[in-house]
């Protein structure tokens, strides 16, 4: 029996989704194939509010995370966390070689305007790296804000983590000032694993021009010249089953408007938000709780393998906590093509598991 997945990646595909996934190939040089990438992008690109340009990678989003700390930086980088993900990018760091230190925030806080400031003051740093929603504790930083402290310090690189958030949540790279801003396919975006993609500043490519020992595979310089020299073709074979589904669903995407999406992840943030209050308490401060997963508190102390399990028989799927918080709270994600019908039918079956009203 299909499990309906309410977990934070990977998140519950449309069987067209998937059926495109089974289009004939296409040789990745051709013709055909510079049209399909070159249309991913131009979508991508109003998806992003953006007018750089966009690379494409077959990995998770943690390639192309590792590749922007690892080309952009040749001094030092601030790395801030507000959970696992922020951790994992400053191991990416120090497994490459790069000098960073690494500014961590409480489980279910939030990194402050003030933190990234006082930080970025000091001069010592030349990439600054933000995750914008961690799925580990439900948090979405406030991205605005901080963008807003960032662009004093023109010379810094500027890096985002928008894995689990983009295409759910407005981001306006341009005017947010962003310089990389990195998601995956199998979050909010609705597809299966093994896409990554990132919107990138020339002035990114030419600082990371200036590092030694960018790597190979994940070398953002090579990407970004060989998209522009062989008109959107990479320089290694892509995953073309992926780049067929996301053609189909930035169209589909499109089609239902991206406001018309934003306020859908909202209404199910809410409702659900909603029901963990009632029953259980939100694990964050609700002013930065993440409009794509809520992570709730277990203040019942329920069992919650004992829950997954249940729901499992009746068809859904929900996460544990993540990491020292497993059992502590448990992760409901609300993302993708989701509707709130889906949403209400799972709290009812939670609801009638657990016998709470």
């Amino acid at each position: 029996m299909h499990k309906k997945l309410f977990i934070p990646g990977p998140i519950e595909v449309k069987q067209d989704i998937l059926q495109k996934m089974s289009s004939n190939m296409i040789g990745h040089r051709s013709k055909e194939a510079s049209e399909l990438q070159r249309n991913i992008s131009d979508k991508l690109k109003k998806l992003f509010y953006t007018e750089n340009e966009i690379l494409l990678s077959t990995s998770s989003g943690s390639g192309l995370m590792e590749a922007a700390v690892r080309c952009c930086t040749k001094n030092r980088a601030a790395v801030f966390s507000i959970g696992s993900f922020g951790d994992r990018w400053h191991e990416m760091a120090e497994s490459n070689g790069i000098e960073a230190d690494l500014f961590k925030s409480e489980p279910g806080s939030i990194t402050t305007p003030e933190m990234v400031d006082e930080v970025l003051s000091t001069g010592k740093y030349d990439l600054v790296t933000i995750t914008h929603n961690e799925t580990s504790t439900g948090v979405m930083n406030p991205i605005e804000e901080i963008s807003r402290v960032v662009k004093n310090y023109p010379d810094i690189i500027f890096c985002v983590d928008t894995v689990s958030s983009a295409g759910g949540v407005k981001i306006e790279v341009d005017d947010l000032g962003i310089d990389i801003c990195i998601t995956s396919s199998q979050k909010a975006l609705g597809l299966p694993p093994g896409l990554s993609m990132c919107a990138i500043t020339d002035r990114s490519v030419e600082k990371a021009r200036t590092v030694k020992n960018r790597g190979f595979y994940l070398d953002l310089v090579n990407l970004y010249d060989t998209v522009k020299k062989k008109d959107y073709q990479y320089p290694s074979t892509p995953n073309l089953s992926l780049m067929f589904a996301l053609d189909y669903q930035l169209d589909c995407i499109m089609e239902e408007g991206l406001e018309n999406r934003y306020n859908r992840h909202l209404e199910m943030a809410e409702y659900t938000r909603t029901w963990a209050k009632k029953n259980f308490e939100l694990f964050p401060d609700e002013r930065y709780a993440s409009a794509t997963l809520t992570a709730v508190k277990n203040t019942k102390g329920i069992s919650v393998k004992d829950l997954n399990f249940e729901l499992g028989k009746r068809g859904f799927a929900i996460s544990n906590g993540y990491g020292s918080l497993k059992e502590k709270t448990f992760r409901i994600a609300h993302m993708a093509d989701l509707s709130l019908d889906d949403v209400k039918e799972l709290l009812l079956t939670i609801e009638d598991i657990l016998s709470i009203s």
